[in-house]
């Protein structure tokens, strides 16, 4: 299935039901404060899957309880095929960050994130993938990236919901070979796949996700297709969004790309 992260932005074209729209992808805080009613609709028309943004499971100690109740409630709404959130944190015991944070490669990280995942994946009921993210730092530890998230999927039983942009803006930044890196993961493991363009600036690429897919991508999404069993290919657009045929036209592309959704 090929399809798109539901923005606002795009509701009155998905309601045409765009034969181009396979499925969506739902950001759960998105949707916190309003919008459970309209969450029914799409999902009474669309599969869906809910990503989150901000449980923090890489930080140490319990789940915010609000927000896992709130993230449950999406859920609950929306029954989506499977739930998604980054091997990252977003706050620490006291503060709020705001974004997305690497987390070292360790054996100390990987308890916590895996009984975290265990924990979200039994709330909600539902099978849990979990995504890579950019970083400008490359933290070490006692393992690979690829290593932690082969024992991390393993250890809590979850997917991978690779984002085939992060990989390739941390293989321009840091210098190393993003198919190389792809066949260092176990491959029934990778679930769903995220894309969109990159920016670059200063010699230095960024997760913008305001850019149509650049070429670079296109070859990098035919290689994880090719080298895993992909359930869905997700593009997230976030700013400068285009116009509806647009739009359009870039799935129809990429479904070209993978062999159609």
């Amino acid at each position: 299935m090929i399809g798109i992260g539901y923005r606002h932005h795009w509701a009155e074209w998905i309601d045409t039901d765009p034969k181009e729209v396979g499925c969506l992808e739902i950001t759960a805080e998105h949707f916190y404060d309003h919008g459970l009613e309209r969450l029914a609709a799409l999902a009474s028309r669309y599969p869906v899957f809910v990503h989150g943004l901000g449980l923090s499971l890489g930080t140490p100690g319990p789940l915010d309880p609000e927000a896992l109740e709130r993230f449950a409630e999406v859920v609950h709404v929306t029954n989506p095929s499977w739930i998604s959130e980054h091997v990252a944190f977003t706050r620490t015991a006291e503060v709020d960050l705001g974004h997305l944070n690497p987390i070292a490669p360790t054996k100390e990280s990987l308890a916590v994130l895996s009984d975290h995942a265990v924990e979200l994946a039994a709330r909600c009921k539902r099978p849990l993938i979990v995504e890579n993210i950019t970083s400008h730092l490359r933290l070490e530890g006692e393992f690979t990236e690829t290593e932690f998230l082969n024992r991390l999927c393993e250890q809590a039983d979850c997917g991978l919901l690779l984002d085939v942009t992060n990989l390739y803006i941390n293989s321009m930044n840091h210098g190393f070979d993003p198919v190389g890196w792809l066949y260092e993961l176990e491959p029934s493991k990778i679930v769903q796949l995220h894309v969109v363009g990159f920016g670059i600036r200063d010699g230095v690429w960024h997760d913008d996700h305001a850019a149509p897919i650049q070429e670079e991508l296109l070859d990098l999404v035919r290689a994880v297709i090719e080298y895993a069993p992909v359930k869905a290919v997700i593009v997230e657009r976030d700013a400068n969004f285009p116009q509806a045929e647009e739009m359009a036209s870039e799935l129809e592309k990429l479904g070209s790309v993978i062999g159609g959704n």
